[in-house]
């Protein structure tokens, strides 16, 4: 096995054993991405003249993949808009910083839909970003270059963000694991903002180990950020041993129309969980469409507001460097918000986001976790999100729902189909600042299948 090939977790202690170094896995990765990166675009700059930097923290200097959205000191950040073309901002984003003080080491900045606005990185103003199961499809997004970088094996890990879906989904057409801890969790302090209420840093990953591994170091109360969480955040890898015995699992959205090609696919995701020893049921919630409406409405308000600053002063490009579905989005935003239709719109769609708050409150009484599928079909190919002005909504639709009400959330592969070597995920939910029940089923389910090939490989198994 190359070294840019291994888990977070088998990195870890193979570093620890001294069977290699953080730097040669480090510059196996840059290789890979010298040999692929041409036909993936999945990273924008690659950070090697920085050289690798040797040090004796917790994560050994392993290497990162990070989204682009993320400020990074002295390092081009983009957004994947030209607006921000040669912008190097002078600090550190909040979890970067923290990144840092864990010991990783960052590869480069991935590609995503310019400002996240998109669920394909069809969006991107510096080209798309190619499916590297199957290079005519899309990756997903807003996060599809962190999880090709994941699925072609060119990190360890990769940093991403979610703010309607933009970490599962892209997890789940990538075939890797995907994990959004609660709202709040993380800083958003130095991360380009899109929507502020739901925008929420998290991580692509390999298995489910490596994402109880990293999450923990982003998390935590930051002055920086008012919004960030003051509750203590569990020790995951505690649950990483638990079974599902006896544990009470709804699943979600199964009738809704759209799903014929994969609705028996996930039926079988039932029977898997029930053989762990998980007792399931089919559940009855707030139809997931309604969520479209509220994200739709929520998001272009926030996103009018927050792109607001990007005049062509600060950040050294004007606005008519904004790409067509910025400005759909600044536009639709800016009338909903206007006087006469904020009351009409935007506040009604708060109302009825609270209206699913309380919805999963009810269901979370009766259930321990709650899953369903990402998306309703396998990864579309390149030119899909010109299907539709709502394209990512759509994609988006089961993982909104979720999304608005800031729940920790795990998208892990449940799928494979060896024709179009594609991927579909299941969605793993649970109360507010629950993570560690996520991970629970999260990690059952991945060692009691064989849907995800790097889990094979690490346990042993003979790989699918």
């Amino acid at each position: 096995m190359k070294l840019n090939q291994l888990t977070l977790t088998q990195a870890m202690a193979g570093v620890k054993k001294k069977k290699f170094s953080g730097k040669e896995i480090f510059e196996a990765c840059l290789a890979e991405i010298e040999v692929k990166n041409k036909d993936l675009n999945a990273y924008l700059t690659i950070n090697s003249e920085k050289s690798y930097k040797s040090h004796n923290k917790p994560f050994y200097g392993l290497p990162l993949a990070i989204k682009d959205n993320y400020c990074i000191n002295e390092v081009e950040t983009t957004a994947s808009s030209a607006v921000l073309t040669g912008f190097k901002p002078p600090y550190d984003a909040t979890v970067i910083a923290k990144l840092r003080q864990s010991g990783f080491s960052f590869l480069g900045k991935t590609n995503m839909d310019a400002w996240a606005h998109g669920s394909s990185t069809e969006t991107s103003d510096f080209g798309p970003t190619r499916n590297p199961r199957n290079l005519a499809h899309a990756p997903g997004g807003s996060s599809g270059g962190s999880a090709a970088a994941v699925a072609a094996d060119l990190c360890v890990a990769a940093l991403g963000s979610e703010t309607g879906g933009s970490i599962r989904q892209p997890a789940a057409w990538c075939g890797c694991v995907g994990f959004r801890p609660s709202y709040g969790r993380a800083s958003r302090y130095g991360v380009a903002a899109m929507a502020s209420s739901t925008d929420t840093p998290g991580f692509l990953t390999k298995t489910v180990a490596d994402v109880a591994l990293i999450t923990p170091c982003i998390c935590g109360l930051d002055p920086l950020d008012a919004t960030s969480s003051p509750e203590v955040f569990p020790n995951l890898i505690n649950q990483m041993k638990k079974d599902l015995k006896g544990k009470k699992i709804g699943f979600l959205y199964l009738d809704i129309k759209g799903m014929e090609k994969t609705r028996a696919y996930y039926e079988r995701v039932w029977q898997d969980l029930e053989k762990l020893g998980a007792k399931v049921e089919k559940v009855k919630a707030r139809d997931p469409r309604e969520a479209i409406g509220v994200y739709t409405v929520v998001q272009r308000s926030e996103v009018s507001s927050n792109l607001g600053r990007y005049d062509g002063i600060r950040y050294g490009q004007g606005r008519e460097k904004f790409g067509a579905e910025a400005k759909r989005r600044i536009m639709l935003g800016t009338f909903l918000l206007s006087q006469g239709y904020a009351d009409k719109y935007y506040w009604q769609a708060q109302k009825v986001r609270t209206l699913f708050m309380q919805d999963f409150e009810r269901l979370f009484t009766q259930y321990d976790a709650l899953v369903s599928p990402v998306s309703p079909t396998l990864a579309k190919k390149l030119g899909c999100s010109e299907e539709s002005a709502m394209f990512g909504e759509l994609e988006d639709i089961f993982v909104e729902p979720s999304a608005i009400c800031g729940l920790p959330s795990a998208s892990v592969p449940c799928y494979h189909d060896k024709k179009s070597n594609l991927y579909l995920g299941l969605n793993i939910m649970a109360p507010m600042h629950q993570e560690e029940i996520v991970m629970q089923v999260a990690s059952a389910y991945e060692a009691g299948t064989n849907w995800n090939h790097w889990a094979v490989v690490e346990r042993g198994d003979h790989e699918i």
